[in-house]
C-alpha cells in the first residue's frame, strides 16, 4: 500500500518537514551567527544528510505518533491500518474487517455515520471533544484519502482528556456561582407577598440565562396602614453578585422609607441620594406606586422605569404617563408624582425590561406587544402573570433577568360585597361637630352589624381624632370610616400639615391624651400628609377571624 500520496495531509507532517529543512546549514550561510566558521563547517561535514518527506516510510512515522490513526476503506470502511497508540487504547483490530464490528468504539461515538459522509463528499470533518469507552476524551479528524482506484478515510485522534476536564471543572464552577447568584437574589426578593384587604396580587421573577451573571430585579408590596398599599419594582443595571446585593439594600431602604407614609416621589429623592451613596457606578430603576381605595387611583413616580399598564374592566388597556425621571443615582433630578384610575374590576401591570426588550425590535413594539397579551389576559393574578410570561417568549434560556407584578382591585358582588364599606362626614362648625361625629360613627358602627365591643371602641377612637382635628388642626375636616373583611378603619382629615406625635401626658396636663388613648385602644395607628396640603389621622382595629362551621 502506498501512503506517500496523502502522507503530507497528516497533522504536523509539512511542519515537521519546514522544520528540519530550516534546521540544516545551508553553504551559502556557511560562518554567519554565533557558531565559529571552521566549527561550523566540521559540524556540516559530519551531519547525515536529512530525507525528504517522500523518502520517508510513512508507516514507521504513524507507528510512534501520540495520537490515534486508523486507516478504512471502501464503503463498508474495511480496516487498512492501526496504529501503535490506536492499539494501546482500544486494543488490537483484524486488518480486513468491516468497521461496524471491528471497531465498536466509532460505532458508541456515532462516527461511522461521519465516515459515510466524509466518503461521499470527499471533505474532511472534525467532531470535537468525544468521549470514548476507555473514559478518555478525544477530538477525531476524519479525512478522505485516494488508494489506487478505491477510497479511504483517515481517522485522527487526539487525547483532548485535560482539556475536556478543565472545561467541565470550569462549567462546574460557573453553575456553582450561578446558583450562588440565584439563590443570593430569590433571598433578597419577598418570599411571601403581603395581601392587601383591598388587592389581589401576584409576582414572578424568572433568573435569565444560564451563566452567573444574575441581574438585579426586584418588587414588593407593601402595606401602609389605613387600607393603602405601596408596589415597587424595580432594575439594577448591571450583572452578577454586585448587582443583587444592591438591589437587596434599595429593596430594605424602600421598606424603611415607606413606613413614612410619604408620597411616591419622595420616596425616590430619598433613593436617589442612597443609591449614589451605595455604588455610584450602579444605575436602578425604579417605580414606586400607592392604592388607595378610597380614592381608586393608583399614584405612581418613576425613576427611569417603564410604564405601568392598567386594563380596566372592559378589557381597555392604558399606559400611565409622564412624569418620568431618570435613573436612581443620577442625582440632581427633582421627581414628581402622577395618577392612573384604578377602579373595581381594574388590572395593572408592574415590569422588568427582560419582559419586553428584544435585540431585534423596537421597546415600544415589545411594549405594544404585552399591552395585546393582558388585553386578552383574565383570570387570578398568578394565571395573567403566567400568561404574560409566556406571550413574551420567555424561557429558562432567555438572555434578561425578568419580574412581573400583577395587581387587581376586584369587583365585589353578592355576599363579599357586605363586608366592604364605606361611610363620610364632612365636619363643619366648631365644637358643635364633635357630637355630630360620635352620633354618625355610633349610627354606621350599628348598622355594620359590629359587637358591641368594637362598637365601642370605634366610637372612640373616632371622638378622639375628631377632637384632635378640631383642637389643632383647620378646615375642611372629614371623618371617613371604611370596613373590609379584614379590618375597621376611622381615618379623619383636615389641612393642617403638622402630623400629631404620640406623647406622655402629665398627671397636671389638660391635654395631649387623645393619640395616646388611641394608639392605646387600636391595633395600629399612624399619619400623613395629604397632596395640597393637609394631613390625614388614621387608626384601625383587627376583626375577629369568623368561625369555621
Amino acid at each position: 500500500m502506498n501512503f506517500t500520496r496523502w502522507s503530507a495531509r497528516l497533522p504536523g507532517t509539512q511542519r515537521r518537514a519546514v522544520a528540519r529543512g530550516e534546521y540544516a546549514v545551508s553553504p551559502d550561510r556557511r560562518g554567519e551567527g554565533s557558531v565559529p566558521t571552521a566549527r561550523a563547517e566540521q559540524a556540516v561535514e559530519h551531519a547525515r544528510p536529512v530525507p525528504a518527506v517522500d523518502d520517508l516510510r510513512v508507516r514507521e512515522v504513524l507507528d510512534h505518533v501520540p495520537s490515534l490513526v486508523a486507516l478504512v476503506h471502501g464503503p463498508d470502511h474495511r480496516i487498512a491500518y492501526v496504529n501503535g497508540a490506536y492499539t494501546a487504547a482500544f486494543g488490537a483490530r483484524p486488518i480486513g474487517t468491516p468497521a461496524r464490528g471491528a471497531l465498536p468504539e466509532l460505532d458508541e461515538l456515532g462516527l461511522l455515520p461521519l465516515l459515510d459522509q466524509v466518503l461521499r463528499s470527499g471533505k474532511p470533518r472534525t467532531v470535537k471533544s468525544r468521549k470514548a469507552p476507555d473514559g478518555r476524551s478525544y477530538t477525531f479528524t476524519c479525512t478522505p484519502v485516494t488508494q489506487g482506484d478505491g477510497s479511504g478515510v483517515l481517522v485522527f485522534a487526539t487525547d483532548v482528556t485535560d482539556h475536556a476536564e478543565a472545561a467541565e471543572r470550569l462549567r462546574a464552577s460557573e453553575r456553582r456561582q450561578r446558583e450562588t447568584a440565584v439563590t443570593l437574589q430569590r433571598s433578597l426578593l419577598p418570599q411571601e407577598l403581603e395581601e392587601p384587604d383591598d388587592l389581589r396580587v401576584a409576582a414572578t421573577y424568572h433568573p435569565g440565562g444560564t451563566e452567573a451573571a444574575v441581574g438585579g430585579d426586584w418588587y414588593d408590596v407593601i402595606t401602609l396602614g389605613g387600607g393603602r398599599t405601596a408596589l415597587v419594582i424595580g432594575d439594577v443595571m448591571g450583572r452578577g453578585v454586585r448587582a443583587a446585593a444592591v438591589m437587596g439594600q434599595l429593596r430594605t431602604a424602600v421598606r424603611a422609607y415607606a413606613r413614612l407614609d410619604l408620597p411616591p416621589h419622595e420616596i425616590l429623592q430619598l433613593l436617589d441620594g442612597l443609591a449614589t451613596e451605595i455604588d455610584a457606578n450602579q444605575i436602578a430603576t425604579c417605580v414606586y406606586a400607592i392604592h388607595d381605595p378610597n380614592e381608586g387611583t393608583l399614584v405612581y413616580a418613576s425613576a427611569g422605569h417603564l410604564p405601568i399598564l392598567v386594563r380596566d374592566e372592559q378589557g381597555t388597556v392604558r399606559r400611565a404617563d409622564e412624569p418620568t425621571g431618570p435613573p436612581l443615582g443620577t442625582g440632581g433630578w427633582m421627581h414628581s408624582s402622577g395618577s392612573i384610575p384604578l377602579s373595581p374590576g381594574s388590572t395593572a401591570v408592574l415590569y422588568t425590561d427582560g419582559l419586553v426588550e428584544r435585540r431585534n425590535e423596537d421597546l415600544d413594539e415589545g411594549i405594544a406587544a404585552l399591552e395585546r397579551a393582558l388585553a386578552g389576559a383574565t383570570g387570578t393574578p398568578q394565571v395573567i402573570c403566567d400568561r404574560l410570561v409566556r406571550s413574551a417568549g420567555v424561557t429558562p434560556e432567555h438572555d434578561d433577568d425578568v419580574a412581573v407584578l400583577v395587581l387587581q382591585h376586584p369587583a365585589r358582588t353578592g355576599p363579599e360585597s357586605e363586608l366592604f364599606h364605606n361611610a363620610a362626614l364632612e365636619l363643619l362648625g366648631g365644637v358643635e361637630a364633635a357630637p355630630r361625629a360620635r352620633a354618625f360613627a355610633s349610627g354606621v358602627l350599628t348598622s355594620w352589624r359590629f359587637s358591641a365591643d368594637l362598637h365601642d371602641l370605634g366610637v372612640l377612637a373616632a371622638s378622639e381624632l375628631v377632637a384632635n382635628s378640631l383642637q389643632h388642626g383647620i378646615p375642611p375636616m372629614r371623618l371617613r370610616l371604611r370596613r373590609t373583611d379584614r379590618r375597621l378603619i376611622v381615618e379623619v382629615t383636615d389641612g393642617d400639615d403638622h402630623l400629631p406625635r404620640r406623647r406622655r401626658a402629665e398627671p397636671a396636663d389638660e391635654s395631649g391624651r387623645g393619640i395616646a388613648i388611641v394608639a392605646t385602644i387600636a391595633s395600629n395607628w399612624g399619619s400623613r400628609r395629604t397632596p395640597g396640603g393637609g394631613k390625614a389621622v388614621w387608626c384601625e382595629f383587627a376583626l375577629p377571624k369568623p368561625v369555621a362551621p
